[in-house]
This record gives structure tokens, sequence and C-alpha cells, in this order.
């Protein structure tokens, strides 16, 4: 997808996005956020759209929210504002592609529901993985194209509508798989109806040193 069409497809769902797919994906959503609360230190989220998320993060953790919508941010600043979310300390605009952030950053890395809907998905993994510490862990919640069977077949079908429902339904999970830095540690399967998965991966420690 182009960047300018997704900034276009947002701003058409910013005042309804909690109402519609903010429902369907509230399941991954808390079982990523609850996972990330069992860490420490610095989180940052990649996509963070209307700010759904922020109000479940533990206040032991210091959390950074991106995206690339400035329609979807503003929901996520007054959400900030009117729940005092003191441990969100940064809310930008900004292109997952170029983070501007300096290497070995965050302890945790979270992309929710993105990189079907970004350009140069494997660019931006890349990029999660630079500003990720050695150690830290990489989270992504996502729908994955099916191999085979009526969904798959569906799948297909809508794929040439990217650009106008403001998401792939066919993105292939080995797009997200082949960054040399990053080891997989383990796949969940998400409501609803395991529509969705979540991916850890974790930054070898040697990463650093060998680039």
């Amino acid at each position: 997808m182009e960047l300018a069409a997704v900034k276009t497809s947002y701003k058409y769902w910013a005042p309804v996005y909690d109402y519609t797919f903010g429902l369907i994906t509230r399941a991954g959503r808390r079982r990523v956020v609850d996972y990330v609360n069992t860490r420490q230190g610095r989180v940052l989220e990649i996509g963070v759209g209307t700010g759904l998320s922020l109000h479940r993060y533990k206040g032991h953790l210091d959390v950074t929210g991106i995206d690339v919508s400035p329609d979807m941010l503003d929901k996520a600043r007054q959400k900030v504002a009117e729940k005092g979310l003191t441990h969100v300390t940064r809310i930008s605009e900004m292109d997952a592609r170029t983070l501007a952030f300096p290497d070995d950053h965050f302890d945790t890395v979270v992309a929710m529901y993105l990189v079907s809907v970004v350009p140069e998905p494997e660019r931006v993994l890349a990029e999660m993985a630079r500003v990720c510490k050695p150690g830290g862990e990489v989270l992504i919640v996502n729908h994955f194209a099916r191999q085979k069977g009526f969904l798959a077949t569906v799948e297909r079908l809508f794929a040439p509508l990217a650009n106008i429902i403001g998401w792939h339904s066919d993105f292939e999970m080995e797009r997200v798989l082949g960054e040399r830095s990053l080891e997989m540690v383990g796949t969940q399967s998400v409501d609803p109806i395991g529509l969705f998965t979540f991916l850890r991966q974790r930054k070898r420690e040697a990463a650093s040193k060998a680039a």
C-alpha cells in the first residue's frame, strides 16, 4: 500500500475505528499488552492508532506510541490526556520505515494489526529490530494469509482492494520472518476464531556487535 492511501484510509476510519475494527481486534490487543506488562523498561508501539491499548499498559513501563495518521493520533492524545496516562511519555507522527530513534533503544517493540497495512513491511521489520535492544522482543499480532480453503479464496479476491479497505487480506507471514537479527520464540492464535496470530521474536544478543 502507498503511504498516501494509508493516510486517506485512516482519516476515514479514525472517527469510528474504536467501534468497528477496535472491537474486532480487542482480544489480540489484550493478549499482547498483558504479555508486555510482564516485562520491564521502554516500550514502542508502532501503529498506535487511536490509542486503544495505551490504558492497558502498566505504570512501570515507559511507553512511546507512533503512527502515520494524524487523525488517529489526535484520538490517542485525547485518551492520554483524559485518562491521565503518565506512563505514556511520547505520541508522535512517524513513518515506521524510518524510525527517529537510536539503535538498541527499546526493550519491547510492538506492532498490532500493522504489518499488512504499511508500505514495505520488510523495511518496517528491519527498523523494529534496529531500535530493539539485544535480548529485547519484537511482538507482532496480525492476520496472515491462509494457504488453502474457502477463506484463502476470499482473501485472494479481496487482495486487489488493499488501498480501499486499508489492509492486505493475502499478507504472507514469511514477510515478517526474514530479519536475521531476530529469532522466533513463539506463536499463538488469537480470537476471534483464531483469525489473528501473535508472533514473538527476540533480538539476538550478538546482533549489535555483529552489525
